[in-house]
């Protein structure tokens, strides 16, 4: 049976979607509780998961040059505090997938938060302590536990909802994201007036209240999926081979949307602190959000419309691809005028929001429950190592030219737009199909 399917699917994944239409989404539907104040209160809580990895690394740059001269350490030593945690969450990322899927998504997520602000406890005594290997030490294994947050929050989005509501639910995910990128920076930036490792002990202020939220206000759907691992890689085997070609582009363009975001953001935030401008601390936090705000209003509102159309998905990716790529060329031109720089950057981050909700709908409706949480584990490895891959690729680039910077990421953009126009081709009337 799965065999005919993928035949009338070829590249479009139209039928791995079907199975979750029976059973999955008519349990949902049958719950009335979800329609209104009660769904609420479950996209409140699972919008505080992506905030609380987002702060793991955004709150601590602007702590990164105080932390050197109170510690006495290198440059590049301050920098593994924020490569650490990136590197060791996309390390572990698919692991804890496999694990979701095997166990259940909640089960996963609770210790998760756990450990992470355990951890920021472990880092800020390390701090008091004057040890930079603790410190270190403790951020690996808060990247650990960063691994089971955010990713399986995308998976347990395709567990709970079907349809638009989904969509929905994605898109507020991704602009939560977003917004904890605005506010991380600047509240970063105040707790330094506190005391500059004041930061590691927030850590887990946030974690609690994301972890009551997930306890409290999340229900999980009934997990009873126990196949062995041999049996799952095959599946997940069998299953990038029928749609390897849509599903790795997929991947490849949320990735590379990200390492171009905070690329972009790591050069703004190195020119607003260089003559002529001399701007830091909270107003240059204020200016960095300028961009990260549009792009998570535009989040939100694309995973609002698109509610599993295919055509809309396919019209609003490429969109987003072209705002990208036409607004990224043209700051090798003005990349020097700062405010038309701004105005160029959060036009393409404007074309980031539209993209990547339509990936999110795309990867975690596509794929069935059993896989879902590694499928969107893998997704998420690679978007977290392009965001950890943006500023010392952007920082290298910047000490051979500026104007390299901006051909790059437009040519990227380019031909991204490229492999998605003609490797993404989601069915025309996917929303009919699953309500029907």
């Amino acid at each position: 049976m799965e065999k005919t399917k993928s035949r009338k699917l070829n590249i479009t994944f139209r039928s791995d979607m079907r199975p979750r239409e029976s059973k999955e989404v008519k349990e949902k539907e049958s719950k009335p509780e979800r329609g209104s104040r009660g769904r609420i209160w479950e996209f409140i809580a699972l919008a505080t998961i992506p905030i609380v990895l987002v702060f793991g690394n955004s709150m601590l740059v602007p702590v990164l040059p105080v932390m050197q001269k109170e510690l006495g350490i290198s440059k590049f030593q301050s920098s593994l505090i924020i490569s650490i945690f990136s590197l060791s969450a996309g390390i572990f990322i698919p692991a804890i997938g496999y694990l979701s899927d095997r166990f259940g998504r909640k089960v996963i997520i609770i210790p998760a938060l756990i450990v992470y602000g355990a951890s920021g406890i472990l880092a800020g005594f390390g701090a008091i302590w004057d040890s930079y290997p603790v410190i270190i030490a403790a951020r690996a294994m808060q990247g650990l536990a960063a691994a089971g947050t955010a990713p399986i929050a995308m998976a347990l989005v395709g567990d709970l909802y079907n349809g638009g509501t989904e969509s929905k639910a994605l898109g507020l995910i991704e602009a939560s994201n977003g917004v904890g990128k605005v506010l991380s920076p600047i509240i970063g930036s105040l707790l330094v007036l506190i005391v500059w490792y004041a930061s590691f002990f927030a850590f887990p202020v946030f974690c609690a209240v994301s972890l009551l939220a997930v306890i409290f206000l999340i229900k999980e759907p009934k997990h009873d999926q126990k196949q062995d691992l041999k049996t799952y890689i095959h599946k997940i085997g069998q299953l990038f081979r029928e749609k390897g070609r849509w599903l790795t582009t997929s991947f490849f363009a949320g990735s590379l949307g990200l390492f171009i975001l905070f690329g972009v953001l790591f050069y703004l935030s190195n020119t607003l602190e260089e003559k002529p401008y001399n701007i830091n601390g909270v107003t240059k936090g204020l200016i960095l959000a300028i961009p990260l705000l549009g792009m998570a209003i535009t989040s939100y509102t694309t995973g609002s419309l698109i509610k599993k159309n295919g055509v809309l998905i396919r019209w609003l990716m490429n969109i987003g691809l072209v705002a990208m790529t036409v607004s990224l060329a043209s700051t090798i031109f003005f990349f020097k005028n700062i405010y038309v720089f701004i105005g160029l950057l959060t036009v393409s981050s404007i074309g980031t929001g539209l993209l990547l909700p339509c990936l999110n709908t795309m990867i975690t409706g596509a794929v069935k429950k059993s896989e879902r949480g590694m499928i969107t584990s893998l997704y998420n490895s690679l978007r977290f190592l392009g965001v950890a891959a943006g500023p010392p690729l952007f920082g290298w680039m910047m000490d051979k030219s500026d104007r390299m910077i901006f051909i790059t990421v437009s040519a990227l953009s380019f031909i991204t737009l490229g492999l998605v126009f003609f490797l993404i081709k989601p069915p025309a009337k996917l929303s009919e199909e699953k309500d029907g």
